[in-house]
C-alpha cells in the first residue's frame, strides 16, 4: 500500500481518509440519476436514444441536460435502436384511376381528423408473411386504425380504414392520403371513401417521402420490434403488434415531432388548450402567447367563438382473425 501511495503521489493518511469519507452529494445524485436513466431506457423496450431518455427523466422531475444523459448512457452501454431504410410494399396498377397529391408533403395539421395517412408493411413469421395496414392521424401521429392479415387484398386496408372511421367518426372533407398501391386505388376502397365524404390524395409514383409519416412509423416499428424478434406464428406477431400500437406507441412513446409527447398526451394537450380558448380570457392574460409542444407559439384569443369538436373514441375489443 505504501508503494502504491508513493506511485500515485498521495499520502497514506489521505488515502485512508478518502475511504472513510461518506459519498458526496454529487456522487449520490449521479448514482440515482443513473438508475433513473436505466429505468427509462428499459421501459422503452431498450429502444430510446439519449433525446427521448432525456425527456423521460425530465418528466420524472430531474433537472439535467441532454449531454449529461448521453454521457451516462455511453458509460453504461445504453443505446437506442437505429432505423433502417424505407421499402416499398404496394404495387401500382396502371389500369386504376390515380388521385392527385392534395397533401403535397404538408404534414403539420392544426387539429385532429384533418388528414389521415395510410400504408402497408410486412412481418416475417415461420408461417409466412403477415401484412400490417395502418391509418395515422397526421396531427398527433396517432395510429387510429390498423389491421393484419396473411394476404395483400383490399380487404386488409378496408379493415384498417373501418377501425379508424369507427373510432374517430370524422367529418366529411377529411383528406385520406396513401401511395398509388392497387389496394388504395381500387373501386371498393374509393367507394368507402366517397360514402364517408373523405377526400382521396395519393403520392407521386416512386416517392416514399410523400408519405413520410407512415414510412417513419414503419421504420420505427421494424427497428424497435419486428427485427428484434422471431415470430413462430401469425398470432404471435399479431399479439406483439397489438401491444406495440395500442399500449406503447399511442399512449407512451415520445415523439420528437410532438415536442417529446406521446400521441395520446399531445391530443390531450390540444383538447385542454381548446377548452381554455373557449372560456373568457382574464384581462391580464389577453394577448399573451402560449407555447405549443411542437415549438411554435400561439396567441391566446380574447374570446374563442368556435369550438373544436372532440372526436369520440369508441373502445371495443377487436378480435384478430387471419384470413
Amino acid at each position: 500500500m505504501a508503494m502504491m501511495c508513493r506511485l500515485l503521489e498521495v499520502s497514506r493518511s489521505g488515502f485512508y481518509a478518502s475511504r472513510r469519507r461518506p459519498p458526496s452529494a454529487r456522487s449520490t445524485e449521479t448514482v440515482r440519476l443513473e438508475v433513473a436513466i436505466a429505468v427509462a431506457h428499459s421501459t422503452s423496450r431498450k429502444t430510446y436514444g439519449s433525446p427521448r431518455v432525456h425527456a423521460e427523466v425530465r418528466a420524472a422531475g430531474w433537472a439535467v441536460g441532454r449531454k449529461r444523459v448521453a454521457a451516462i448512457m455511453r458509460r453504461k452501454g445504453l443505446v437506442g435502436r437505429a432505423r433502417r431504410r424505407f421499402r416499398r410494399t404496394t404495387e401500382v396498377d396502371p389500369n386504376l384511376a390515380i388521385a392527385p397529391n392534395i397533401l403535397d408533403r404538408e404534414f403539420r395539421m392544426s387539429a385532429p381528423n384533418q388528414t389521415w395517412a395510410t400504408d402497408i408493411t410486412y412481418v416475417r413469421t415461420w408461417e409466412g408473411w403477415l401484412y400490417l395496414a395502418v391509418v395515422i392521424d397526421l396531427f398527433s401521429r396517432r395510429v387510429v386504425g390498423w389491421a393484419v392479415a396473411d394476404h395483400l387484398r383490399t380487404e386488409l386496408c378496408l379493415d384498417a380504414l373501418s377501425m379508424a372511421i369507427g373510432r374517430r367518426l370524422p367529418d366529411a372533407g377529411l383528406v385520406h392520403h396513401s401511395d398509388r398501391g392497387c389496394q388504395y386505388a381500387s373501386d371498393d376502397y374509393r367507394r368507402i371513401l366517397r360514402r364517408h365524404g373523405l377526400t382521396c390524395s395519393m403520392s407521386r409514383k416512386g416517392n416514399c417521402w410523400h408519405n413520410a409519416v407512415v414510412e417513419s412509423f414503419f421504420s420505427g416499428l421494424e427497428t424497435e420490434l419486428i427485427y428484434r424478434h422471431a415470430y413462430r406464428t401469425h398470432a404471435d406477431a399479431a399479439k406483439a403488434i397489438t401491444e406495440r400500437i395500442e399500449v406503447f406507441y399511442n399512449r407512451h412513446r415520445r415523439h420528437s415531432t410532438l415536442g417529446m409527447l406521446s400521441p395520446a398526451d399531445f391530443e390531450d394537450f390540444h383538447r385542454r388548450n381548446a377548452a381554455e380558448a373557449a372560456q373568457p380570457t382574464c384581462p391580464r392574460n389577453r394577448g399573451k402567447a402560449s407555447r405549443d409542444p411542437r415549438g411554435h407559439r400561439r396567441t391566446v384569443a380574447r374570446r374563442a367563438t368556435s369550438r373544436v369538436r372532440r372526436a369520440p373514441i369508441v373502445s371495443a375489443t377487436r378480435e384478430l382473425t387471419i384470413a
